[in-house]
């Protein structure tokens, strides 16, 4: 039983607990794959951070700065939670102690994702970096990749839509 009382105590350390990796592969802005030991794969988004998507203005460059901070070296990170697709959310550090996701939100790469964490500072950079015009702050017609990703499933399902009702037509026909 006192074993049992101690797992339940210190589980939460151990999910949460700082592991580290060599980045191997940058998909987007704030998804990187990174290689543990033993050569197995994991996929990381990363934690307080949504950067434009690789269709979106600026996501080729959110993704570029990413791989130039990150890629090919050795980050620590503690995982925080999963996602939908599975994916470990993160915060990542790397050099010496940098937040990954409070560099791209400086940088003006990302958004502060408001909505998943309470990092009032990193709304501030934001501020920051939008005042400045840095990065995609440049562009007065900013999207959030939130609002980006709805609007494309918005069009997606009225592509769907408009299918099948010209196919129950050619059906009656």
């Amino acid at each position: 039983m006192k074993r049992l009382i101690l797992v339940c105590l210190f589980s939460p350390l151990f999910m949460f607990s700082q592991t580290s990796g060599r980045v191997i592969k940058i998909s987007d802005g704030d998804t990187i794959t990174i290689l543990l030991k033993g050569k197995q794969q994991k996929k990381l988004r990363l934690a307080e951070v949504d950067c434009p998507e690789n269709g979106q203005a600026f996501g080729k460059n959110a993704k570029q700065f990413t791989s130039g901070q990150v890629f090919g070296k050795t980050i620590n990170f503690i995982e925080t939670d999963k996602d939908r697709y599975g994916r470990s959310i993160a915060k990542v550090y790397y050099d010496n102690g940098k937040y990954l996701s409070k560099e791209l939100i400086k940088a003006g790469m990302g958004w502060w994702y408001v909505s998943y964490s309470k990092d009032t500072a990193l709304g501030k950079l934001q501020e920051n970096a939008r005042l400045k015009k840095i990065g995609l702050w440049q562009d007065v017609h900013a999207i959030a990749p939130w609002e980006y990703r709805k609007m494309k499933r918005e069009l997606r399902n009225k592509k769907y839509e408009a299918a099948k009702s010209e196919i129950k037509l050619k059906k009656v026909v």
